[in-house]
């Protein structure tokens, strides 16, 4: 039954005191921020008549982004555990309201930016050293001149933000609050209604009679749809190709992967090492036929667990050891450090109470501690996200404390990194130490599930935005017919000939809303990729290499993403990297297929 909020120990709910330590201490942070927007526009005619001019200038902003930062971080996370509360509500939107103003007023320094002469920036830096700590920000401006408009232009741009981007939302809001997907029957014969949220827990299930029927409830709902899905998603793709040009990128994926700091070779090498391991996937999928005891595997069966849920609990204060003994091979600077605030600092509120969201997450930055929420309910996956959320804490803990605030944020092409290599060194630790054979099945099908969901299917997804995106870019319309057709020959190749793929998946697009952020999920794949190169290196070469790890959760965003992953070793312009967690995806497959059939 869940807690009310005031019933839980207060050990177990987070201290954000630490960020105000009330409502008026939040409030006179607020007026500051006001008044410092108020103030801003003096900085207009200054900013570019001498070096003193410019960094007063973006010491100004970034000193303002911290302070709306902090107020954000303060609202956002009462709001996280109480929503029905509607002053924090009220704080949220407070909030956000001061943050559109901060960026009206301060609409010129990207663009006064872009008139520098480099030259003239370079004699700056030496007339005034500390201007240096903001070469990482004005560099990242500068790179994107050659992409950059007139004034005008950029001003017009400007008043169209609002209206372009807007076909997500629609999509999220149609998806989720109109769309009806029926009735189904449950594991004990009761009807219950079946929405897009419960859709793949019931595709969990045990018993194959539910999880065809919610399969095929659900796409016959989406197929009714297919124009809605259709027209919506080829507006995106078309506006994403015509803003591509207007800037004056080869593509819409260039104009991406220039935005993640990366090149479009480092999407297109992902996609070509994934396909050369589709046979390792492929034999994956022959395991959980087997297993299944099943003549056919459809897709109705692909998210069928292998293995029950493990007869035991966990309490929390078990999964901070087991945490706590993962990262020891880490060092004493990030173990002790993680202890502090897992044990004493309040960075995690533990369990679910009445009107606290869903999930997990870690949130974080300059002057505010990385707070983890967990809706822990003492099962061995509720670890699993301690230590995965763990990993982002600190990556955040150690970016922004080795750099100067505005250096301390770090790009979505890394974030996974961290926080998958904790969760990969936690399974394989615990597969060395257990005897348990229930146990060691469990953990590696938990792996396998890791590496086809986050390498293989957001690979998939990846080829695919990139497969309709080049077709808009030829001028071809795409209709639902065209985007169905081209999904399902996708499907079927990275399934393979042992998979039956029932015609419903070809509608299977239009339930993923990550296609409305263009070019996204790549990332999930390249970050589980450098992860599993991290976690073998760890594994082999010890203290010798976690300086070079440690080093890496250091970088923030004082290098790009790609640098920052060359510290740590990685490098990911090189097919080895996906090919290796292809390999490790490869030895979980064959380790469960032997302990299987010893157990059997």
């Amino acid at each position: 039954m869940i807690k009310d909020r005031k019933d839980i120990d207060k050990r177990y709910k987070w201290d954000l005191s630490v960020i105000y330590a009330d409502e008026k201490a939040f409030y006179a942070d607020y007026a500051i921020a006001e008044k410092a927007i108020k103030a801003f526009p003096k900085f207009e005619k200054k900013m570019l008549k001498n070096a003193q001019g410019l960094y007063d200038t973006i010491k100004a902003m970034v000193d303002l982004e911290a302070i709306i930062e902090r107020l954000w971080h303060y609202a956002h996370l009462n709001f996280a555990v109480d929503s029905s509360n509607n002053a924090y509500q009220a704080l949220s939107a407070k909030v956000r309201s001061l943050a559109i103003a901060a960026g009206s007023a301060s609409w010129f320094v990207s663009p006064y930016l872009l008139r520098l002469d480099e030259a003239v920036l370079e004699g700056w830096y030496k007339e005034v050293p500390e201007l240096e700590t903001f070469r990482r920000m004005i560099d990242k401006n500068m790179r994107m001149k050659p992409h950059t408009l007139s004034d005008e232009c950029e001003q017009l741009m400007s008043k169209m933000e609002d209206a372009l981007g807007s076909h997500g939302e629609t999509r999220n809001l149609f998806a989720n609050s109109d769309l009806r997907f029926g009735k189904i029957k449950d594991e004990s014969g009761k009807l219950v209604e079946l929405t897009d949220a419960s859709y793949v827990p019931y595709l969990m299930s045990n018993d194959r009679k539910v999880r065809q029927a919610a399969f095929r409830c659900l796409y016959k709902t989406y197929a009714q749809f297919g124009n809605t899905f259709g027209t919506m998603l080829n507006n995106l793709v078309k506006e994403r190709c015509t803003m591509a040009k207007v800037r004056n990128y080869a593509s819409s994926l260039t104009a991406s992967t220039f935005r993640d700091e990366v090149t479009p070779e480092i999407y297109n090498n992902l996609i070509d090492s994934v396909n050369k391991g589709l046979p390792v996937l492929y034999d994956y999928y022959d395991l959980k036929k087997e297993v299944l005891g099943l003549e056919h595997l459809h897709m109705y069966d692909i998210y069928a667990p292998l293995i029950g849920e493990l007869d035991r609990v966990y309490d929390y204060d078990e999964a901070v050891e087991e945490v706590l003994k993962t990262v020891s091979v880490y060092g004493e600077e990030y173990a002790s450090n993680l202890r502090a605030g897992l044990k004493e600092k309040g960075w995690v509120d533990v369990y679910p109470s009445r009107g606290k969201r869903g999930g997990a997450f870690s949130s974080g930055g300059p002057g505010v501690e990385p707070y983890i929420l967990l809706n822990y309910t003492e099962k061995f996956d509720d670890i699993m996200t301690l230590a995965h959320e763990a990993g982002h804490s600190m990556h955040t803990w150690f970016s922004t404390n080795y750099n100067e605030p505005h250096n301390s944020g770090y790009t979505i092409f890394v974030a996974e990194v961290a926080s998958t290599v904790n969760e990969l060194l936690l399974a394989h630790r615990k597969l060395r130490e257990c005897t348990n054979e229930d146990e060691k099945l469990y953990i590696l099908n938990q792996l396998m599930e890791t590496y086809k969901g986050t390498l293989f299917r957001q690979t998939m997804f990846a080829e695919f935005e990139k497969g309709i995106h080049a077709l808009c870019e030829k001028g071809e319309p795409l209709t639902a017919d065209v985007i169905s057709k081209r999904y399902y020959k996708l499907v079927k190749h990275y399934f393979g000939p042992n998979v039956t793929c029932d015609k419903q998946i070809a509608y299977e697009w239009m339930r993923i809303p990550h296609f409305y952020t263009s070019f996204y999920v790549y990332k999930y794949a390249t970050c589980i990729s450098a992860a599993s190169a991290i976690v073998k290196r760890i594994e082999t070469e010890g203290d010798a290499y976690v300086g070079q790890y440690i080093d890496f959760l250091k970088c923030g965003d004082s290098r790009s993403p790609l640098e920052s992953l060359l510290v740590a070793g990685i490098d990911m312009t090189k097919p080895e990297v996906v090919t290796s967690a292809i390999e490790d995806f490869a030895s979980a497959v064959a380790q469960f297929r032997e302990i299987y059939k010893n157990k059997k």
